[in-house]
């Protein structure tokens, strides 16, 4: 068994019975043949929409970098890579044009601060470009294309550590920690100062997880200082607020970001430190559980599934799902000792959720998505997102692994 298939058949394999309405083989078979069928039509219709020279877009030719990275990631969910694969080819022209000499700084950025859309915002679509590339790197077996690799690789992640912010939070119990986000733009540029936010902190995170994972070395303070950043922006009901300001988290906390929180945990040991702390003697409560146990909370009670559209729902649920694949369907218990099954939060409730409203979405003409609109993402966007979360029991790329 060649490595992609032990990973799938492993992904599938994790998922445990729950106390859910029975559903017959006929009916399973059917629903996984609907969101495969979806996929296929996703993955060509985004085929469709990429450009001669590897990018992908935004209406108007905003945010191409980002969108980028993100189609890109949604390509190699589906199971291709550089070598092989039915969207090797397109793939291959992504990094292409990620890699042109035109378009790669001295300082390591991947964004394009000659595009109007990125000028000022270029640490998302630096975040996801990152991602993209490290996933890419990690599935490369060819020598001159991994040297090639590491190199924009390495550059790009000493750029983003050196775009976090350095600032000193004080804990309830007096002692002061080194915390560090990012904000639109590099906080050692003329401009980006000390501003930093969630939305913009979690991508980076999300870079650093894929690229640490692909065995580029990455600055543990790096990833310390943003792990302490979230908890640092947590309100007491566990909310995640915009950005941070100083003492205690004020101000009402949001459902996407606490959801791109979620996912951000998985990557630096909150999540299996969660599970050994709230599964021994003793448990903490309230306040004092681990912040990623109060953000599962939080996004359960704030965040509704399959119920009709929200403000950032894309966002939100793409985040989301990752945090309830990796719990799968068995460790919401485990987070939360003593709660009666029926009203666990798990894996295959989520999907029995959220799917339904997924495919019923899909344009049947083009195979894509067009979204909830309104934030200037655009269907391209939309479509690699939910293409994401569909593939996500795939468990192919190990930023989404379990």
């Amino acid at each position: 068994m060649d490595r992609r298939s032990f990973l799938t058949s492993a992904a599938a394999g994790a998922a445990g019975c729950l106390a859910l309405p029975a559903i017959t083989g006929a009916q399973e078979k059917k629903r996984d043949t609907a969101v495969e069928s979806a996929i296929e039509r996703g993955l060509e219709s985004l085929k469709k929409q990429q450009n001669q020279d590897g990018h992908w877009e935004s209406p108007g030719g905003f945010y191409p970098t980002c969108i980028t990275g993100v189609a890109g990631m949604a390509m190699l969910m589906e199971g291709s890579n550089l070598r092989e694969g039915k969207y090797s080819d397109q793939i291959q022209k992504a990094v292409t044009w990620f890699l042109a000499p035109a378009r790669l700084q001295s300082n390591g950025l991947l964004g394009n601060v000659n595009n109007p859309s990125e000028q000022q915002r270029y640490m998302y679509g630096h975040g996801f470009g990152t991602m993209f590339l490290s996933s890419v790197y990690g599935e490369e077996e060819d020598k001159e294309q991994r040297k090639k690799l590491e190199a924009v690789i390495t550059k790009a992640i000493d750029f983003t550590a050196k775009s976090q912010t350095s600032k000193k939070h004080r804990l309830a119990e007096g002692k002061s920690v080194d915390i560090g986000g990012w904000g639109y733009t590099s906080a050692a540029d003329v401009g980006g100062g000390g501003f930093d936010e969630g939305s913009c902190t979690v991508p980076q995170i999300q870079a650093l997880r894929a690229a640490r994972n692909a065995g580029i070395k990455v600055p543990k303070e790096t990833i310390d200082k943003a792990d302490a950043y979230l908890d640092a922006c947590t309100t007491t009901d566990g909310g995640i607020v915009y950005n941070y300001t100083g003492g205690n988290a004020a101000g009402g906390g949001r459902p996407p970001l606490t959801a791109a929180a979620l996912a951000c945990g998985l990557g630096t040991g909150k999540f299996t430190e969660a599970i050994k702390i709230m599964s021994g003697k003793n448990p903490p409560k309230g306040v004092d559980r681990p912040s990623i146990v109060r953000w599962f909370e939080f996004c359960k009670k704030n965040i509704p599934i399959g119920k009709g559209r929200i403000a950032h729902e894309e966002y939100s649920m793409y985040y989301f799902a990752q945090g309830m694949y990796a719990l799968g369907d068995d460790r919401w218990a485990l987070l939360f000792p003593g709660e009666p099954k029926e009203s666990q939060l798990t894996w295959t409730k989520f999907k029995e959720s959220l799917f339904p409203v997924i495919l019923e979405s899909q344009d049947k003409a083009t195979g894509g998505w067009t979204g909830s609109g309104g934030y200037g993402i655009g269907p391209t966007f939309v479509t690699a997102i939910n293409l994401c979360i569909l593939q996500l029991d795939k468990g192919i790329l190990p930023i989404y692994q379990r």
